[in-house]
């Protein structure tokens, strides 16, 4: 009896040294413990961060991490570029659990981490695809997250009034929303009123969420609508914080959308073939 129970107690000790040695409460593909080089604390301003299977913001998900939550850095790879809480950074974090992580939301002390060997997985190549296309044609005439405005969290787009807006890809619309200050969207805005105005965001593949601002009017899509690639989602207005009509556009990497989910629409719809001018 007493050798029975102790088997049990070993079998429970084997598996939480499982989770540990990858990050505090993930546990990962089995495999021999490899070398950490450091610790680093995930932080995203309130979500949690997101592990992949590849180093790439289109990864297979293989899991999140609490923000606040510890994580064992065995090596890093240079891949995609992250704009995060933390810092702007091509360097990706293997962990010791085999996923990934962007370094942009690690905290950490300076330490040495070694590059991890060349695999077929730790060099994915990038995503090009022509089912995607501009939302609008129109210049560019507001960054993202510039110097003076560290907080847009997507591009301006200087299309005229009543220009038609399209899906940049093909999904499901989960959100039609009136977003001001003054709750009214039907009317011009002003720098003076904060909100998004009438905006739309749809849920394409690998969990990828396009956002589309200041519509003049009321949507053209409903949720739970399912819109094809250049499909009418409305027009171009200047509803909520706006001095003046044009598409605000965003990219994120996961719903809900946030801030700390946020990245460059340039860079993201340049590499899918579908370049904004």
């Amino acid at each position: 009896m007493k050798a029975r129970h102790q088997r049990r107690v070993s079998t429970t000790l084997l598996a939480a040294a499982g989770i540990l040695a990858g990050v505090l409460g993930a546990a990962g593909p089995a495999a021999a413990a490899p070398k950490v080089a450091g610790i680093g604390t995930a932080k995203t301003g309130g979500t949690a961060l997101n592990m992949r299977v590849t180093p790439a913001s289109a990864g297979k998900l293989a899991g999140t991490v609490p923000n606040g939550g510890k994580l064992s850095i065995v090596c890093q790879v240079r891949a995609e570029t992250i704009h995060g809480t933390v810092r702007t950074t091509n360097l990706w974090d293997k962990l010791a659990n085999n996923y990934w992580v962007a370094d942009a939301y690690v905290a950490r002390a300076v330490f040495p981490i070694p590059t991890c060997p060349k695999t077929s997985t730790t060099t994915p190549a990038p995503v090009v695809s022509k089912t995607w296309t501009q939302p609008v044609s129109a210049g560019l005439v507001s960054g993202f997250r510039t110097v003076t405005r560290p907080s847009h969290d997507g591009v301006d787009l200087g299309a005229a009034r009543n220009t038609p807006i399209r899906a940049a890809n093909g999904g499901k619309v989960i959100r039609v929303v009136c977003n001001a200050s003054t709750n009214n969207c039907d009317v011009d805005g002003s720098r003076s009123i904060s909100g998004c105005g009438w905006y739309v965001e749809v849920q394409h593949a690998l969990n990828y969420v396009t956002r589309y601002c200041h519509m003049v009017r009321k949507p053209s899509v409903v949720v739970g609508q399912t819109v094809a690639t250049g499909q009418l989602l409305g027009y171009v207005g200047t509803s909520g914080s706006s001095s003046g009509p044009h598409l605000h556009f965003e990219v994120h990497t996961g719903t809900p959308a946030t801030h700390a989910n946020a990245i460059d629409p340039i860079r993201f719809m340049a590499a899918r073939g579908a370049p904004i001018a």
